[in-house]
């Protein structure tokens, strides 16, 4: 089990808000688009997430620094032909901690789209 897993679990049998399960690691924007990349492929080439999530090299390094002191990926460092490459692979935990945000996110979105009843006249 991991971290992210025993937050949202907790959230869930205290009644929290299912924001209380987002990992503020996860959530930032461009990590989660890190880590759902990352998931569809074995492993994805640093130019290739600069590409698809708009960021310059500084800014995705940072991210991935973050992302890789986490545990949630591995940085591998090697050659293409005579080009330098950075490649990015998702961790077990990596796997684990974007599931539970996922999660998180369905119970949000659960919770907008689950009717309520209207409220009541205002009380005097």
């Amino acid at each position: 089990m991991s971290v992210g897993d025993s937050t949202a679990e907790r959230a869930e049998q205290e009644g929290l808000h299912p924001t209380q399960s987002l990992d503020d690691t996860v959530h930032q924007r461009v990590r989660l688009g890190i880590l759902t990349i990352a998931r569809e492929a074995d492993r994805v080439e640093f130019g290739f997430l600069k590409k698809q999530l708009a960021v310059t090299d500084g800014n995705l390094s940072r991210h991935l620094k973050v992302l890789e002191d986490s545990g949630l990926i591995i940085l591998e460092k090697g050659y293409a032909g005579r080009r330098p490459r950075t490649w990015i692979t998702l961790t077990r935990r990596g796997a684990q901690a974007l599931d539970a945000e996922l999660r998180a996110l369905r119970a949000l979105v659960l919770r907008l789209e689950t009717p309520r009843p209207a409220p009541g006249p205002p009380e005097a």
